[in-house]
C-alpha cells in the first residue's frame, strides 16, 4: 500500500503541493476499513491505539469545495439567478463529475484499505475515490489554508468542468431540466415512470415552501426502488430538486455497476 511520505511524492506532484504535515495526507487516504483493522491488531497486541480514517476530513472537504465553487460561480456569473447557480454548483460537485479528477490523480493507487475492501476492488470504487478526493481537499486546507485548497479546486475541478459546459455552445449548464434527464435515465434502466408526490406545504402565501418526493420504481434487473425528497419555493422547483437527486443517484449507480464489471473482469483475467 502506498501510504508513506515517499510513496505519495507522485500524488503531491500532481496536487502541486508538498505537505508540511504528511499525516494529513495519509489520513485523507485512509479508509475506515483499514483504520478499524489496524485498531483491532493493536488491541490484540495489548497496544490500544486510535487510527484515524478520512470520514471527518471528507465532511470538511465537502464544505470547502462547496464554498469555493459557490464563491467562484457567484463572481463569474453575476447574471445568473439563485436557481441557476445552485444547479450549476450541484452539477460540478456531484459524485459523477468528481470522479474525473479523482481518477486523473490516480487516488485509487494510494488508498489505504482493509483486506476485505482491497479484495472487493475498493481501489476502483467510485464512492471511495470521491470521498478520498474530498478528504484531500480538507488536507490541503488544513496544511496550507484556503488559498491552497482554492487553487487546487479551480485548476483540477472547476476550470475543466466549465470548459466542458462551454463546449455545448452556452455558459449554462447542459442539464437544466432534471425531470426530463431523470426520465431518460429511468427509461434507459428499464424502470417504470417516476412518480412525484407533494408531502408538505407550509408557510404564508407570500413565502410558501413545498416538499416534493420523486418515487423511483425498481428495475427489471433487481435494482431497488428509492425515494428522493427536496424543498422549493414552488412545486416545480421542489420537483426539479427531487429529480436532480434521483438522477444523480442513478448516474452513480451506473458508475458503480461499471466498477463492479471492471473488478469482475480483472478478477477473471487473473491466472488460476
Amino acid at each position: 500500500m502506498k501510504s508513506s511520505a515517499d510513496d505519495t511524492n507522485a500524488l503531491e506532484e500532481a496536487l502541486k503541493h508538498v505537505f508540511r504535515d504528511h499525516a494529513l495526507l495519509d489520513q485523507a487516504l485512509t479508509h475506515a476499513s483499514y483504520a478499524r483493522e489496524l485498531e483491532s491488531q493493536h488491541s490484540a497486541g495489548g497496544l490500544p491505539a486510535r487510527e484515524f480514517d478520512n470520514e471527518q476530513m471528507e465532511f470538511l472537504g465537502d464544505a470547502v469545495l462547496s464554498f469555493v465553487i459557490s464563491q467562484e460561480l457567484f463572481r463569474r456569473f453575476p447574471d445568473y439567478q439563485e436557481g441557476e447557480l445552485s444547479k450549476l454548483r450541484a452539477h460540478i460537485v456531484s459524485a459523477r463529475r468528481l470522479l474525473r479528477p479523482a481518477r486523473e490523480l490516480k487516488i485509487g493507487d494510494y488508498l489505504r484499505l482493509g483486506r476485505g475492501e482491497e479484495r472487493s476492488g475498493g481501489r476502483n470504487k467510485s464512492a471511495l475515490l470521491v470521498n478520498a478526493l474530498e478528504a484531500i481537499i480538507a488536507a490541503l486546507f488544513l496544511d496550507a489554508g484556503l488559498d491552497a485548497a482554492h487553487r487546487f479546486i479551480l485548476r483540477d475541478i472547476l476550470e475543466p468542468e466549465l470548459a466542458e459546459v462551454h463546449q455545448h455552445g452556452s455558459e449554462k449548464l447542459p442539464v437544466m431540466d432534471y425531470k426530463s434527464a431523470l426520465q431518460e435515465a429511468i427509461h434507459a434502466s428499464g424502470r417504470p415512470q417516476a412518480r412525484y408526490v407533494m408531502v408538505k406545504e407550509e408557510g404564508p402565501d407570500h413565502r410558501k415552501m413545498f416538499t416534493m418526493e420523486a418515487h423511483i420504481p425498481a428495475s427489471p434487473a433487481g435494482e431497488g426502488a428509492f425515494v428522493c425528497r427536496s424543498e422549493g419555493s414552488t412545486k416545480k422547483a421542489a420537483e426539479q430538486g427531487a429529480a436532480r437527486l434521483a438522477w444523480e443517484r442513478l448516474q452513480l449507480s451506473e458508475d458503480r455497476s461499471a466498477d463492479d464489471r471492471h473488478a469482475a473482469g480483472a478478477k477473471s483475467s487473473e491466472p488460476s
